[in-house]
């Protein structure tokens, strides 16, 4: 009842004029860059982080934007997966498979529609989880030390590279990037000055903000005119959308794949390193198992190789805000950026979240169950409007993108030096994503380095320099056992899982 009552106070916050409106602008705004091939959520809320800080909200309503432009986007990967069988992120790959051939059936709008209601109930579904486990977590999470923070923080940094990844070694390299970055300025102890080059603006530090609309949406300038040279995505016009609305017996046959989709998705949206690419990739591979073991009908246009995997990564996009509210680390790189905004909101997410500051956490979440029916509302009657976007070219898109980056960042900070660094962070994100370096690690490491430095000399000061500290709870062996399976589990089975997706997608 408890429960209840808070989420009641939530609604009471995120039921207002303006918050409504800003959930419903995060909502489009979202659909519209998720839709865009290689853009993804991650790279639209940090494009539109600028304009949620220019234009001076409040922390409620800030999170309310961009939390909506979060949602949007795993919508909106699903459009350009099912009518260019280009996926608008990594984890819309696997709607391509029966998606883009419905498309080709002339059953566009049918595939968009029925996807639409799968990423409703996935996302409903991990809100409501979210409601129900975020609460428990934090029980877990009083329990914990410093010893145990610095731990929790290992993990993050061990797991964020998934359990897809291939090459770990650049993942680690990217996080000893982001922790080196963290370094930059004052001593939190001491005072002293530490690799600032006596630069006095550099003696607060970096700022995190910077760093990310730098390396996502800077860079994502850098990689499109390199690659498009302004070219559109479509020259020969509107795709053919035809008939909107499915038929209710292919809904019926979809229930139980949305249903299986959604429980593997929000698992693996709380479990560390697992996230939406994964969920949406074991959604489809069970359904596959189950209902067409002979091969005979999905990767040829069965809807119900459409429903489950968009069911299963919106409801990993809706599980990964577990553990960042209620532990204070990030589940995927989109809530990487969104625990950036809390804490330039200075705002801490963790086990005091939900009692410093109720109204902020209880009023996202009702937001998020508004911005899933918004998006419903949305998606299917204007589902010709959202895929006129991707007729945008890129000569048109990407001045855009770089303008809302150089105008939000100076107006957030009034200094030409910091928008030379973003300009600096834009190259070094071209440069590492030439190089296949993950930018997530670099980010995390970035926003959490100096509470890891902090959490690690408390315990050594608390047990006098012994070290043993790290591993004197079990709490804290549990989670160093988490964090070496994490980093050392995609070394065996990463590259086995990716070569699955790949053959999956090139069958």
């Amino acid at each position: 009842m408890e429960i209840l009552s808070l989420l009641s106070d939530g609604f009471a916050v995120a039921l207002t004029p303006q918050n409504l409106f800003l959930a419903f602008m995060g909502c489009f705004l979202g659909t519209l860059m998720g839709a865009l091939p290689g853009l993804g959520p991650a790279n639209g809320v940090a494009i539109l982080i600028p304009i949620a800080f220019s234009l001076g909200l409040d922390p409620t309503a800030s999170l309310i934007l961009l939390t909506s432009v979060y949602y949007g986007a795993m919508y909106g990967g699903r459009i350009s997966s099912i009518l260019l069988n280009i996926p608008g992120d990594e984890p819309a790959m696997m709607t391509c498979l029966d998606g883009y051939p419905m498309a080709k059936q002339g059953k566009a709008g049918e595939a968009l529609s029925l996807s639409g209601i799968a990423s409703f109930v996935g996302a409903f579904v991990a809100t409501c989880g979210l409601v129900i486990l975020a609460p428990q977590l934090v029980k877990i999470a009083l329990l914990f030390g410093p010893a145990e923070y610095f731990v929790l923080f290992t993990v993050a940094f061990a797991t964020l590279g998934g359990i897809t990844s291939t090459n770990q070694a650049k993942s680690a390299f990217a996080a000893a990037l982001g922790l080196g970055i963290a370094m930059i300025g004052s001593d939190s102890q001491t005072g002293s000055q530490r690799f600032t080059f006596d630069h006095i603006h550099l003696y607060d530090g970096v700022d995190f903000l910077i760093a990310i609309v730098g390396l996502f949406a800077l860079s994502e300038v850098f990689i499109f005119l390199e690659k498009h040279r302004g070219s559109a995505a479509a020259a020969s016009g509107p795709p053919k959308i035809g008939r909107i609305l499915p038929d209710l017996k292919i809904l019926k046959r979809c229930i139980p794949s949305i249903g299986r989709g959604t429980a593997l998705g929000f698992f693996s949206g709380v479990l560390p390193g697992a996230g939406a690419s994964l969920g949406s990739f074991l959604a489809y591979s069970l359904e596959k198992q189950t209902v067409d073991r002979k091969g005979e009908t999905f990767g040829k246009g069965d809807p119900r190789g459409v429903a489950a995997p968009e069911a299963g990564n919106n409801a990993a996009s809706g599980g990964a805000l577990v553990p960042m509210l209620a532990l204070g680390v990030p589940g995927s790189g989109t809530t990487a950026v969104l625990l950036a905004v809390l804490l330039q909101l200075n705002i801490t997410p963790g086990p005091l979240l939900f009692t410093k500051n109720p109204d902020v956490v209880w009023g996202l979440i009702a937001a998020l169950f508004i911005a899933n029916f918004m998006l419903l509302a949305m998606n299917i009657p204007l589902v010709s409007l959202f895929t006129r976007v991707l007729l945008i070219p890129t000569r048109i898109l990407m001045p855009v993108v770089a303008m809302i980056s150089f105008v939000g960042i100076y107006s957030i900070t009034g200094s030409t030096f910091d928008v030379m660094l973003m300009v600096g962070f834009g190259f070094v994100g071209w440069l590492l994503r030439k190089l296949e370096v993950p930018l997530v690690p670099v980010i995390l490491g970035i926003l959490l380095g100096n509470q890891m430095e902090v959490n690690l000399r408390r315990a050594m000061t608390i047990s006098d320099g012994d070290w043993s500290t790290l591993v004197g709870s079990p709490l804290a062996i549990i989670l160093w056992v988490i964090a070496i399976a994490g980093f050392v589990l995609p070394m065996i089975y990463g590259r086995r899982m990716r070569a699955r997706m790949n053959s999956s997608l090139n069958e």
